[in-house]
């Protein structure tokens, strides 16, 4: 059996464990309180094999310290607590083919804050919401272990291992097997830019993992260029998507893979990614500030799209501060951009901006864009938490979330959006002693500019997750009578032509405050009308309507015409 360079797996009843450490002068193994001595290759790598009891408890003595596995797949406890030779105990119900990426309506979700249990049994149990809605898809937020209780989890240090509030690995196993039998999709949002600042044993393990000569926030930059760091990220993935059975992959903030070999890295990931799972679809999605086409000709599916974002932020809330700067010139005219050719910032030079950004997506199919109108970061990056609802007319939102899942690019709604929800989503963590005040003082540093930020919650404050779960027994005003109408003529009308491959697109102003688009596919057109903000003169009739075209401030109508 091949064995990978990091953590522990099963070989009949024997436990196996493997660690890069090249620069360490003695490893054991320390299984139950008793020392193996592992052995090392000249690669650096150490491995030992041992009569072991599923659950047992292990640690590494990497000379001389004590250490939890670095590749963990289970911990018992917090960060610093033993790892757990876990065995799976789990028979899978759903005979799962997987689907094709084109038909992806992406439902992102925090598991601590999607019910009030906050665990992946009690999101198991909501499931079915969204399969009746039309989603095709969930993309949970990041599970691998961070410190305490609390967080968003992108501060991970155990990328591995299952977060434990949220449940057991079996727990996870059932939702997948559950989201399957549904007819969902399963995503896992993965963190390989950095580890967090507490418990990334890493560090004092394998220090040739980073690379010194280049700092970041969070200490050394990770050194790509090391074929034991490529397989670190390439066995974790291997391991959530093998393991788990999940369907695909979204990358945080690829732009922050950095230094010698990131770029090779990233390639080589998707291959061995998708190499690692045979016989069934992997979908691998990016975000990437840079607007950069090549990650999506090299083996991705898509990339995250602000620029759609924040478009509809500017046309709705007129706000124009930082990132927003570029897009508050002429928000509908980007809009236009958007709809028509995926980014709105392809290399050009825009007023707002210091330099350029992006480049020529053009020949990238409408899949290759992951449009939001919210996510996480967008909400969660506001020092209230405030969702889109409380900024702007909410005739407004309607139009921009109809246009979001009826137009052809891959369409992502944030928890709750589909139900109008208004509880903000809040930053929140679980740091202690000096740490936690430094995450205090950073979170108002950041919001130093904003004159309401004598308001923003505590993020160590218990309550701020609180107030940030889902109400399930709150607002609909018809919004999931929309999501269920708008993804049901997208599910008939726009999926088969997208199936179909895309010829051309075309996007006019009708007037200030209207737009007509029109995407030529193989198996026909889809059309989309819109006025946003004033009465514009629309087609009065569609396959899907919002609103009175031709009367509303805020109306969209849209129709396919087969070829």
């Amino acid at each position: 059996m091949a064995m990978g360079r990091w953590g522990g797996e099963w070989v009949g009843d024997t436990w196996r464990v493997s660690l890069w450490a090249p620069g360490a002068r003695e490893v054991a193994l320390v299984l139950e309180g008793h020392d193996h001595a592992m052995t090392r290759n000249p690669d650096g790598n150490w491995s030992a094999a041992v009569p072991a009891r599923a659950g047992a408890r292990y640690k590494l003595r990497v000379d001389g310290a004590l250490f939890p596995d670095p590749a963990s797949r289970l911990q018992d406890g917090g960060v610093h607590a033993p790892s757990v030779a876990h065995r799976a105990d789990h028979a899978w119900q759903a005979d799962w083919p997987g689907r094709a990426w084109a038909e992806a309506v992406i439902y992102e979700l925090h598991v601590g804050s999607f019910t009030p249990q906050g665990t992946l049994a009690a999101a198991a149990d909501r499931l079915d919401h969204l399969a009746a809605l039309g989603f095709t898809a969930i993309e949970l937020m990041p599970l691998g272990q961070f410190p305490g209780q609390r967080g968003w989890g992108y501060d991970g240090v155990l990328p591995f291992a299952l977060h434990p509030a949220y449940g057991t690995p079996d727990d996870l196993r059932r939702l997948v097997d559950r989201a399957h039998g549904l007819g969902l999709m399963v995503l896992l949002d993965l963190v390989m830019n950095h580890f967090g600042p507490e418990g990334a044993a890493l560090h004092r393990i394998a220090p040739e993992f980073f690379d010194a000569s280049r700092q970041t926030p969070w200490g050394a930059a990770i050194d790509f260029s090391r074929p034991a760091v490529r397989d670190y990220w390439c066995e974790c993935a291997a391991h959530w998507l093998g393991a788990f059975r999940l369907d695909g992959l979204r990358l945080d903030a690829v732009h922050q893979i950095t230094g010698p070999g990131a770029n090779e890295f990233l390639v080589e990931f998707a291959r061995r990614t998708r190499a690692a799972c045979p016989g069934r679809p992997v979908h691998l999605v990016v975000e990437d500030e840079r607007n950069l086409p090549d990650l999506r000709r090299q083996g991705y599916d898509a990339s995250w799209n602000d620029d759609f974002h924040h478009a509809v932020h500017c046309l709705l809330t007129a706000e124009d501060h930082g990132y927003y700067a570029s897009f508050a010139r002429d928000p509908l005219a980007d809009l236009a951009h958007a709809l028509r050719r995926g980014h709105v910032e392809e290399g050009q030079p825009r007023p707002g901006r210091d330099g350029p950004r992006g480049a020529d997506c053009g020949d990238l199919p409408p899949t290759a864009f992951v449009n939001a109108i919210q996510t996480h970061d967008q909400i969660g990056n506001r020092a209230r938490g405030e969702r889109l609802l409380s900024l702007a007319d909410p005739d407004g939102v309607r139009l921009a979330y109809a246009l979001l899942l009826v137009a052809p690019y891959i369409p992502m709604v944030f928890m709750g959006e589909e139900r109008g929800a208004r509880s903000p989503f809040l930053f929140f963590a679980d740091y202690q002693d000096d740490l936690a005040q430094a995450v205090r003082e950073g979170r108002q540093a950041e919001f130093a500019a904003d004159a309401g930020f004598a308001e923003a919650p505590d993020p160590l404050d218990p309550a701020t997750l609180r107030r940030s779960r889902l109400d399930w027994d709150g607002p609909d005003d018809g919004w999931q009578a929309l999501t269920r109408r708008a993804l049901r003529f997208r599910h008939r009308k726009v999926v088969p032509l997208l199936k179909s491959g895309r010829r051309s697109a075309e996007v006019e102003r009708q007037g200030s405050h209207g737009l007509a688009a029109a995407w030529h596919f193989g198996a026909g057109s889809l059309h989309v009308a819109l006025s946003a903000g004033a009465p514009a003169p629309l087609p009065a009739e569609g396959e899907f309507v919002l609103g009175r075209p031709g009367r509303d401030r805020f109306a969209l109508t849209a129709w396919v015409e087969p070829a």
